[in-house]
């Protein structure tokens, strides 16, 4: 995951919609005022306040494109926006869209898992997801030196490990909450 942002994009293409204040007033930009959108990033899962263009509509969970060419709902990407800022009902739509995203990027998280290595001679970065203790660990190692995974439903079925969408999601809320010492998923 770290080295996607150390080499490629560091600015989210689309975004969630969380939250959406038709008459609000920006939280970063001083005198910004109009539709403000609270908004969780799809690739670096940064939490973002968004200005929306005032001809358009949006929706809580809508998928909306804030990348820098070719905006059409969107105004402008304000900027990022600590956790403890969002309204509650931004707060409550988080873990909806965390999970839709953690299933429809199967591949990215899968690849993760494949991927991922030790942090220090005690502790492995997989053990940092909830549920994955030393035996799951130690077969999801196995496991993957044998072969690959190629989906959620393929670690299920060869390791046990029930709910990885749900257990990768949970990590990815600590970390957006800053409830983590470290983060593995979210771009700090």
């Amino acid at each position: 995951m770290h080295r996607e942002h150390q080499l490629g994009k560091r600015y989210e293409e689309y975004a969630y919609v969380l939250g959406v204040n038709p008459r609000g007033r920006s939280s970063i930009v001083r005198g910004r005022e109009g539709i403000i959108i609270t908004a969780v990033g799809e690739s670096h899962l940064t939490l973002l306040e968004v200005l929306g263009n005032a001809n358009a509509s949006f929706n809580v969970m809508e998928r909306i494109y804030i990348g820098k060419q070719g905006r059409t709902k969107i105004s402008s990407v304000l900027g990022k926006i600590k956790y403890g800022h969002m309204t509650e009902s931004a707060r409550d739509e988080l873990p909806k869209a965390v999970q839709t995203i953690v299933e429809k990027n199967e591949e990215k998280f899968v690849n993760y898992l494949n991927n991922a290595g030790p942090l220090t001679s005690r502790l492995h970065s997989l053990e940092l997801i909830p549920g994955i203790g030393k035996t799951y660990m130690k077969a999801m190692l196995d496991e993957r030196d044998r072969q690959k995974f190629t989906s959620y439903t393929d670690l299920e079925e060869r390791v046990g490990f029930k709910e990885p969408i749900k257990h990768i999601s949970q990590r990815i809320l600590e970390e957006i909450a800053g409830e983590a010492r470290m983060n593995i998923f979210v771009l700090r």
